[in-house]
């Protein structure tokens, strides 16, 4: 029997192949220095514009909660969220993007292209210093509103960067721990979501 679906992924994969081969032109279009730029970023939170490959600047903007913004002033306040933790203990993956939806309404307010979010690291210390933007100690739950969030965002044209996933569970010294994590528990758990 025909695969009622094939055509509809093979227009995707064509696309897909489309943006890629798009992408590779461009790059190879830079020098060292514009593709050395777009490493290191124009500043804390914009990447630089290359407009000789069309490339505008990108802003970027913490999210899991709000969308900060690049600006930090109270003349720019940003809506807040009740905690992702509160937003999973609804087990409403439908609620979640709707949250999405708000927030990439939110950024595209305030000219943010990539929201830094979500954060789907799991509750696994109660000694996690960034639990508070994190949903649950369950993987199956984060992942599906994790998955809700990002589908809500990124429906209103503004990227996501999931982010803090794999045992960031300590603070003290979170910038030179070395957290050692079984192979069974990177698959079963962190990575999971």
């Amino acid at each position: 029997m025909a695969d009622p679906q094939a055509p509809a992924r093979t227009a995707h994969e064509a696309g897909a192949a489309a943006r890629e081969a798009a992408v590779e032109r461009a790059l190879d279009g830079l020098g060292l220095d514009a593709k050395t730029r777009l490493l290191a970023g124009q500043d804390m939170w914009t990447l630089p514009a290359l407009p000789e490959i069309g490339l505008a600047s990108l802003v970027m903007s913490d999210g899991p909660i709000g969308v900060r913004g690049v600006r930090w002033t109270a003349d720019d306040p940003s809506v807040a969220l009740p905690s992702p933790t509160a937003l999973a203990a609804s087990w409403d993956p439908d609620l979640a993007r709707r949250a999405g939806v708000l927030l990439a309404q939110e950024a595209r307010r305030k000219g943010v292209h990539v929201l830094l979010a979500p954060t789907v690291n799991l509750h696994r210390s109660p000694l996690g210093g960034r639990h508070f933007e994190a949903y649950s100690e369950d993987p199956y739950l984060t992942g599906r509103i994790g998955t809700g969030y990002v589908a809500g965002v990124q429906s209103g044209g503004v990227a996501t960067t999931v982010k803090h996933f794999v045992a960031n569970d300590a603070e003290t010294d979170r910038f030179t721990v070395n957290n050692l994590v079984s192979e069974r528990a990177l698959h079963e758990l962190y990575l999971a979501p």
